[in-house]
């Protein structure tokens, strides 16, 4: 019998539980409109627009159409990921064809990079939603969206047979109820060239210490040691999350949950991890210009061979089935978790992971039901968790031991394996756990504190301030 990956149950709590999952159309013309700009390396940075149609099911008796009349039935969907062709953007437009194929259902895909996402959704959301959304079930995000009385509620029990993973439906409910599913299990990682460090006798370091110290021999042979990306604030802030996770342990949510409650950022955890990214930054730890440039610069430094390391979390794991990076590179991109920090409470196994984004359905949408219906497939366990998997996109929130081959890439094994052996994981990254305001006022306030221009003192007030 094959041996079940045994999946770990994320939850905001700092603990750790651990879960054993249980468990014909006529051919026609499909069309796919795809106006994507998007690099395959540069795969946060474009919008996209796909409209998918197919001729309804020969059994005429298709749920998404009028049974009269066999009107097309047309659903928006506003997504996050610009890149159809790779990782999750490639998943979600596989999956948007198959259901089209069976379903009498125009699909038109609105894509656009993160930044530029939440700032339409936040207008979406006062002049109507589209039917389909990404969404991240965080406080930052979804507390706000939830008081709007934007999502649908979903009926929780039509879900008990999709293997979530126990936990993972929490950050996305209110007062008990469910306004949208999770689709990824994050972890915040460090990508690395190992052949790059093999060829150069470097070693994957055991302690901050260690990392701080090879960043100097990797400078010295002209390389960057790690591409961060530091323009967009919130990858920062999760590195943020992780250096804090080591200094504090399973201490974690509880000091970032009184700091934002009280408004007071002065807990000596907090200064230290702050400390510590300064002083990583002033090591040269980063890229120069780290601070102004975006995603899909930091990406590009890795996987042209610039870097050496990349700061990112798991849903990146695609990069290692990815065409259009070089097999020298792509073959060779394995990961890390952040080492220890001297004098921390968190050890090699105490993570920064959390239930990231996911999907839910405007409530005021005109095909609410044909919508919901669109999501429900999305979700069945051999779908967006299979398809995810199969494409080397990271880990499920859904249970994913059904779908393992054995010939999985050494980087998916590696990012499983981190996962399976985690004592504790920290739950929403520090940046997400707060009000908008803080959102904004620590992914906007990072960037000074880290280059040096802001003290770590009056950067712990700002945010501070920003929870009043």
């Amino acid at each position: 019998m094959k041996k079940k990956l045994i999946p770990l149950l994320l939850t905001t709590a700092m603990t750790v539980s651990l879960f054993t999952g249980c468990g014909s159309s006529d051919k026609s013309t499909s069309t796919t409109n795809d106006t994507q700009n998007t690099a395959a390396t540069d795969n946060k940075t474009a919008d996209s627009t796909a409209t998918t149609d197919k001729a309804s099911d020969s059994t005429g008796s298709d749920a998404s159409a009028d049974a009269d009349t066999g009107d097309v039935v047309t659903i928006k969907l506003f997504s996050n990921l610009p890149d159809r062709k790779n990782g999750q953007g490639l998943v979600e437009q596989m999956i948007i064809d198959e259901y089209c194929e069976s379903h009498n259902v125009i699909i038109e895909v609105e894509a656009l990079d993160e930044e530029a996402y939440k700032t339409k959704f936040k207008a979406y959301a006062m002049d109507g939603m589209p039917d389909v959304v990404s969404i991240w079930g965080q406080p930052s995000f979804l507390d706000e969206v939830l008081d709007a009385g934007v999502l649908a509620e979903l009926n929780e029990a039509d879900y008990a047979s999709y293997d979530f993973i126990a936990g993972s439906l929490e950050g996305f409910k209110k007062d008990g109820k469910l306004y949208g599913l999770p689709r990824n299990t994050d972890i915040q990682i460090i990508y690395y060239n190992q052949k790059m460090f093999e060829d150069n006798g470097w070693e994957v370091p055991a302690t901050y210490d260690d990392m701080i110290a090879l960043c100097s021999e990797i400078k010295a042979a002209g390389i960057t040691p790690m591409a961060m990306d530091g323009g967009d604030g919130w990858p920062m802030a999760c590195y943020l999350t992780d250096i804090l996770v080591k200094v504090a342990g399973t201490d974690y949510a509880e000091i970032v949950r009184n700091a934002i409650a009280t408004g007071d950022f002065t807990a000596p955890e907090l200064q230290k991890a702050t400390q510590i990214l300064v002083d990583s930054a002033e090591a040269g730890l980063f890229q120069t210009g780290y601070d102004s440039q975006d995603y899909g610069t930091a990406m590009n430094l890795f996987t042209n061979g610039q870097a050496a390391m990349f700061s990112m979390g798991s849903w990146e794991c695609s990069m290692a089935l990815n065409p259009d990076i070089t097999p020298e590179i792509r073959d060779n991109i394995r990961a890390f978790t952040l080492p220890v920090v001297d004098g921390g409470k968190g050890g090699a196994n105490d993570i920064a992971a959390w239930n990231g984004g996911g999907y839910a359905v405007s409530a005021n949408s005109a095909v609410k039901e044909e919508a919901i219906q669109f999501l429900n497939y999305m979700y069945q366990p051999d779908k967006l968790s299979k398809y995810g998997w199969e494409n080397g996109v990271g880990m499920s929130a859904q249970d994913q031991t059904a779908y393992l081959t054995g010939e999985e890439t050494e980087l998916q094994k590696q990012v499983m394996d981190i996962l399976k052996n985690a004592t504790s994981v920290s739950g929403t990254p520090i940046n997400d756990c707060g009000p908008s305001a803080f959102k904004t006022s620590i992914e906007s306030e990072i960037q000074g504190v880290s280059n040096g221009s802001v003290t770590v003192e009056d950067f712990l007030a700002a945010i501070g301030a920003a929870c009043e």
